[in-house]
């Protein structure tokens, strides 16, 4: 059976990552493609128990090495319990934020080294990256706005108080965002930026358009809802 494929989402908060994931898991599951759809943190049990200590707006406040070691213990959940299996059982998986999340987030935002970061992640997953990874760009400060609103649409749903990152400030998600162009740079083998200022019709497209240029599958637009 042939290896599956992982590709991943990234980018700062109210970019449409999450929109985009569900549309890419419906235009796989059209073209009869087997795929797997999650998120970090987070996409197994105990990766889930470490989300919801991470980013709920009452987690408090980590030393940076704390907050990033705990990112990579829930990583090496999800590889270990279902991205690899996945992947060995041919199947696609698609998250919505990986390793960079954690280059931009703890290291561009927080200030922890990049070095560091790299030596944490290949004691948990040596030199595994993904296919390909989108990194979703857009102004801070509209990112936010977009962010803050959707919390407040989902006020009454368990993941409401997820705005833990939200309430950081401008500065830190204008880091966050130079942050995300720059692992966009350092690796342009994997890396498509996206416009998430564009609506959501044209970015679907984009990704899929990407998609067919990489692993030569055609796939067709969906719509959501």
């Amino acid at each position: 059976m042939a290896k599956g494929v992982f590709i991943t989402l990234e980018g700062g908060e109210g970019t449409g990552k999450s929109t985009q994931v569900k549309m890419l898991g419906a235009a796989l599951a059209a073209a009869g493609l087997d795929a797997v759809m999650t998120r970090e943190p987070g996409g197994t049990d105990q990766a889930e128990r470490i989300r919801n200590l991470m980013i709920q707006r009452d987690a408090g406040n980590f030393d940076p090495l704390t907050e990033a070691m705990l990112m990579m213990s829930a990583r090496r959940e999800h590889l270990v319990n279902k991205i690899w299996p996945s992947m060995e059982q041919g199947k696609w998986v698609v998250s919505d934020r990986f390793v960079d999340s954690t280059r931009a987030f703890q290291g561009y935002g927080m200030g922890l080294d990049q070095g560091l970061i790299d030596r944490i992640y290949q004691m948990i997953a040596g030199d595994f990256q993904p296919d390909l990874t989108f990194v979703f760009d857009i102004d801070a400060e509209k990112g936010l706005s977009r962010s803050l609103k959707q919390l407040a649409v989902t006020a009454d749903k368990n993941e409401s108080t997820e705005d833990r990152y939200e309430r950081m400030g401008v500065p830190f998600h204008n880091r966050l965002r130079q942050g995300f162009l720059e692992i966009a740079k350092r690796f342009p083998d994997r890396c498509v930026i996206i416009d998430a200022a564009q609506d959501i019709a044209t970015i679907h497209g984009q990704i899929l358009k990407a998609i067919e240029a990489r692993f030569g599958i055609s796939l067709r637009e969906v719509k959501l809802g």
